[in-house]
């Protein structure tokens, strides 16, 4: 086989641009919301658990700092797909018992929020922490409770400078949502890999997959940059704005040199 054919070969099995173009609105019109409200919700939902985490891994609390050290040393120690199988295909059917719903969906927001708020629940720890502790010593020496000292001066700091960690797990997210398709979502429900993997399947081509890569790359691409772009920004600050007096200052000895 010469290298013409294994080029034809290879573009055929990837760039089918037939088998894209099936697939292409339908992961438009159904996968790319699907996989959209997933990361989302689950984002939403991991912030919180992963705040309430942290504050019970700095609590003075012991018992409170054990449950947080158990709950985040096995949630990022198991594989996500895993954890994904264990809750949808464990309490599928409690959950189905209980409410009489045959959708998974609901399962597979919990397994990513569950999942995220163990990696999120470090970072605003690793946050909190690295505040210096004579911020919050100042705090109590006007007079504020140590609750409100860290809620109003600790806490937010921690999470200013946590910002662009946050939005990596996110990133994260995005693409640990293609693993749930493993609990057999509902047509409507299918996200983008979901629906590539079910083209790809039934053609007997690869294409679908890479279409759904795309749809991937257009979604964390510019969340990448985003990240680069916060993270210079935090690091170097805001350029401080001059009074008027000192820009028309500026201003005038430019114009005498």
């Amino acid at each position: 086989m010469d290298l013409q054919e294994i080029l034809k070969q290879l573009g055929e099995t990837f760039l089918d641009w037939k088998a894209m173009g099936e697939v292409i609105p339908k992961m438009f019109a159904v996968g790319l919301p699907n996989t959209l409200v997933l990361a989302v919700t689950s984002g939403i939902i991991g912030t919180l658990l992963g705040m309430l985490l942290a504050l019970m891994g700095i609590s003075r609390n012991p018992v409170a700092r054990w449950i947080a050290r158990i709950y985040t040393d096995v949630l990022r120690g198991l594989p996500a797909v895993l954890t994904i199988l264990v809750i949808g295909l464990g309490f599928g059917p409690i959950i189905r018992h209980l409410t009489g719903s045959t959708s998974p969906y609901p399962l597979a927001v919990a397994a990513l929020s569950l999942m995220s708020a163990a990696y999120i629940g470090e970072i605003f720890r690793s946050g909190i922490q690295s505040v210096d502790k004579g911020q919050l010593e100042a705090t109590r020496a006007l007079g504020f409770g140590y609750g409100p000292a860290m809620r109003l001066v600790v806490v937010p700091q921690g999470v200013r400078r946590v910002l662009p960690a946050l939005v990596n797990q996110f990133i994260a997210l995005i693409k640990e949502s293609s693993l749930v398709f493993v609990l057999g979502l509902l047509a409507s429900e299918r996200e983008v890999f979901q629906i590539g993997k079910d083209f790809a399947s039934t053609s007997g081509n690869l294409s679908p997959y890479v279409a759904a890569g795309l749809f991937y790359l257009v979604m964390t691409i510019p969340l990448t940059h985003f990240v680069n772009w916060l993270d210079r920004r935090l690091r170097s600050g805001r350029p401080e704005k001059k009074e008027p007096d000192e820009a028309a200052a500026v201003v005038g000895k430019g114009a005498q040199a």
